[in-house]
């Protein structure tokens, strides 16, 4: 189930409960480590979501603002979504592969919680 992707950008796709219909969410993909160091920093806001590939924690040092963080496990299953204000610092969860942050209190209206299973679909693929 090892997944190969690269710096770029693609769509998150939230399965609907009970069936639903499925959210769509633009996506950014950082893999590359400087990708993922940079992560959010620096910015006000984020239009979706950005998924660091390989993670398992994450800070939100020098942030501007709150974010919502998922923690994956290597069947893009969620394992826990927790809200981070600037200046945390995340403890690391052991069975996470990936991390999705995007703006605080947006996850939960995607219906990104704990046990949902994620999609991520590759742009040009």
């Amino acid at each position: 189930m090892g997944r190969r992707w690269r710096d770029g950008r693609g769509e998150l796709v939230v399965s609907g409960d009970g069936g639903g219909p499925s959210v769509r969410v633009p996506l950014e993909i950082a893999t590359s480590y400087r990708a993922r160091t940079k992560g959010l920093l620096g910015r006000d806001s984020i239009e979706g979501a950005i998924l660091l590939s390989h993670a398992n924690s994450v800070h939100t040092f020098r942030m501007r603002m709150p974010i919502d963080v998922a923690y994956l496990d290597r069947h893009l299953r969620v394992i826990a979504v927790r809200t981070m204000r600037p200046g945390r610092l995340g403890m690391p969860r052991q069975r996470a592969r990936h991390v999705l942050e995007a703006g605080a209190g947006v996850m939960g209206e995607w219906g990104v919680r704990k046990g949902a299973r994620v999609e991520v679909v590759v742009s040009g693929s």
